[in-house]
C-alpha cells in the first residue's frame, strides 16, 4: 500500500466524522499503460473536494464532474475509463489504458466508520487484510490474509482487495544521501522515518514530510520494521550502519541495503560475520552495494540508484531482467 492511500482512508474517516457521505474509489484493474496501480484509492465529496487519485488526472476531472450533478447515488457503481467500445464516459487516457473503478457510496454510519478504521489500523500496522465487496449490495467485511499475491481479484459476486501495512522507509542514518533519499520515497508513495542519535545531525535535518527519530537506528528497527518496510543504511559510519543490518535480519523488512563500495561491502560482512553473528543467509539478504549499478557519483544520483533497487525489488524484478 501508498502512503497516499493511507491518506485517503484517514480523510474518509475525518469526512464521516463531519457527517458528510463520501465516495470511495478504488482502482480495480488496468489494461495496458495506466498511471496508478490496482488497488490504488481516492475518496471524494459532493463538492469535488478529494485526496488520492486514479488516474494522471482526466479520469478524475470526469469522475468529479460528474458526481458534482448529481450521478452515483447508488451505494456501488462500476465505471470502465478509456474505452471507447463500451459504455461509459469517453475519456481516452494519455497512456492509452484502459481502467476499471469501483465506488462505493459511505454514508456517516457507525458501520461505515467502523469498517474505515479496520483499514485505516490494517495499514498502520503488520497485520494484511482481504476487504470483501459484494456487488450486489455493496455489502463489505475483512477476512485475514497474507500479504502476497495480486492487491484486487473479482468474480461475478464479489471483488476482493489485499490491504496491509503501506509501504515504508527507514533510513538509518543521516547524510547528503538520506536527505535525498528521504524525498524520492516521498514521492513515491513511501511513509519515510530517518534514525540518528546524533543531535546535532537530527538538528539540521529538514525534508518536509519525513518523521525524524533521535534514536540509534537499530532500536527503531526492532519495533517498527515489518513485512512492508525497506531499511537502508547511509552514513559510511560502522557504528550506526552495523547495528542497523544486524537488526534488520532479524525483521521481515523485504528490503535491507547498506551503503559502501564493494571492498568496503567485503569487509563489512565479514565484520558482521565475526562480530556481529550473521549466517550466510543473513548476508545474503544485504544489498552491499546497494542500490543498481547506473553509475551514480552524487548523493541525488546515489540515492535515485538506491530507491529504484528497492522498486525492484517490491515489484519482484530480478536484476538480469532489467
Amino acid at each position: 500500500m501508498q502512503h497516499l492511500d493511507l491518506q485517503v482512508i484517514e480523510r474518509a474517516l475525518q469526512w464521516l466524522d463531519n457527517d458528510q457521505p463520501i465516495w470511495l474509489c478504488t482502482v480495480l484493474a488496468t489494461f495496458g499503460s495506466s498511471p496508478r496501480e490496482p488497488g490504488s484509492m481516492m475518496v471524494a465529496r459532493s463538492d469535488g473536494q478529494h485526496v488520492g487519485s486514479l488516474s494522471g488526472g482526466c479520469v478524475e476531472e470526469d469522475f468529479l464532474a460528474r458526481l458534482r450533478a448529481g450521478d452515483f447515488h447508488q451505494p456501488l457503481s462500476q465505471i470502465r475509463y478509456g474505452n471507447d467500445e463500451v459504455s461509459g464516459p469517453k475519456v481516452t487516457l494519455p497512456c492509452g489504458g484502459v481502467l476499471d473503478v469501483l465506488i462505493e457510496r459511505l454514508t456517516p454510519t457507525e458501520e461505515h466508520r467502523a469498517h474505515l478504521q479496520t483499514l485505516r489500523e490494517a495499514m498502520r500496522g503488520q497485520q494484511s487484510l482481504i476487504r470483501s465487496v459484494l456487488l450486489d449490495n455493496g455489502e463489505s467485511t475483512f477476512v485475514e490474509g497474507s500479504a502476497l499475491g495480486p492487491r484486487v481479484e473479482r468474480d461475478e459476486q464479489a471483488v476482493r482487495i489485499r490491504v496491509g501495512p503501506t509501504l515504508r522507509l527507514i533510513i538509518a542514518g543521516i547524510s547528503p544521501v538520506s536527505a535525498a533519499c528521504a524525498e524520492f520515497a516521498q514521492a513515491l508513495g513511501f511513509d519515510v522515518i530517518v534514525c540518528d542519535p546524533r543531535d546535532d545531525e537530527v538538528a539540521t535535518f529538514n525534508v518536509p514530510g519525513v518523521n525524524v527519530e533521535a534514536v540509534l537506528p537499530s532500536l527503531y528497527i526492532e519495533q517498527h520494521a515489518h513485512a512492508a518496510t525497506a531499511v537502508v543504511a547511509l552514513t559510511h559510519d560502522p557504528r550506526i550502519d552495523d547495528l542497523a543490518m544486524m537488526e534488520a535480519v532479524r525483521t521481515e523488512a523485504f528490503y535491507i541495503g547498506v551503503m559502501g563500495s564493494r571492498k568496503t561491502s567485503a569487509n563489512r560482512a565479514e565484520r558482521l560475520r565475526r562480530s556481529g553473528g550473521l549466517n550466510d543467509a543473513d548476508i545474503e539478504r544485504l544489498h552491499m552495494p546497494i542500490g543498481l549499478a547506473i553509475g551514480s557519483k552524487t548523493p541525488a544520483e546515489i540515492a535515485l540508484a538506491v530507491m529504484a533497487d528497492i522498486i525492484r525489488v517490491h515489484r519482484g524484478r530480478p536484476r538480469h531482467a532489467l
